[in-house]
C-alpha cells in the first residue's frame, strides 16, 4: 500500500438518509486534524443543525447557495430561477476548488441539481476537474450521472431499506435536519 498525495473525487449518493451526514462527518474530522475544510450548499435554503453549526465553525467556509426545495413543498419560484442559482453557486464551488485553500470541498445536493435539470454533467465535470490537486471534493445528493461515478475515487451508494417518511412522519428535528 502507497500513500494518495492527491485529492479525491468522493461520491454521496442513492435514496437513503445519510448522504450529508456522511460528508459532515468526514468534514469534522478534517478539522480535527487542523485542516480548512468547505460546505457549499446547491438546494438546501432552510436552516438545519448543520448549517447552524458549520457556519460559525472556525475553519470552515459556510457558503449556502441553494432557494429550497424545488417544485415540492409550496415552491413558488420557476426552473430557471433555482438553475440561475444553481449555476451562481456552481461558480463559487469553481473558484474555491480552483484557489486549492481547502482540504475538503463538500457540494452538498450538486447530485440533485443534476437531476432536476438545474445544471449539466458537461457544467460540472469541468468544475471538479478544475481543483487543485491537493483538494479533496466531496458530492452528495439522490442518483449521481455515471459519468461522475466513473470520475470518482470512492462511490458509496445510500440504499433506503425503511424510513419513517414513508408512514407519513414528517422530518424530525436533530435526526434529519
Amino acid at each position: 500500500m502507497k500513500p494518495i498525495k492527491r485529492g479525491l473525487i468522493i461520491v454521496y449518493h442513492g435514496n437513503g438518509k445519510g448522504k450529508t451526514t456522511a460528508s459532515i462527518g468526514m468534514l469534522i474530522r478534517a478539522l480535527g486534524h487542523g485542516y480548512k475544510v468547505a460546505y457549499i450548499q446547491f438546494l438546501k435554503s432552510s436552516v438545519s443543525g448543520e448549517t447552524k453549526f458549520l457556519s460559525k465553525e472556525p475553519g470552515v467556509l459556510f457558503y449556502s447557495g441553494g432557494l429550497g426545495f424545488v417544485g415540492i413543498m409550496g415552491d413558488k419560484r420557476s426552473i430557471d430561477e433555482h438553475r440561475k442559482k444553481a449555476l451562481e453557486t456552481l461558480e463559487f464551488a469553481r473558484k474555491v476548488l480552483s484557489e486549492g485553500d481547502y482540504y475538503i470541498v463538500v457540494l452538498d445536493e450538486i447530485n440533485c441539481a443534476l437531476a432536476l435539470g438545474l445544471l449539466k454533467i458537461d457544467e460540472v465535470m469541468p468544475v471538479i476537474e478544475s481543483r487543485k490537486d491537493n483538494v479533496n471534493v466531496v458530492l452528495t445528493g439522490c442518483t449521481a450521472p455515471k459519468e461522475l461515478i466513473e470520475a470518482a475515487d470512492i462511490v458509496t451508494e445510500m440504499v433506503k431499506v425503511k424510513h419513517i417518511y414513508d408512514r407519513g412522519y414528517l422530518a424530525k428535528i436533530g435526526i434529519d435536519f
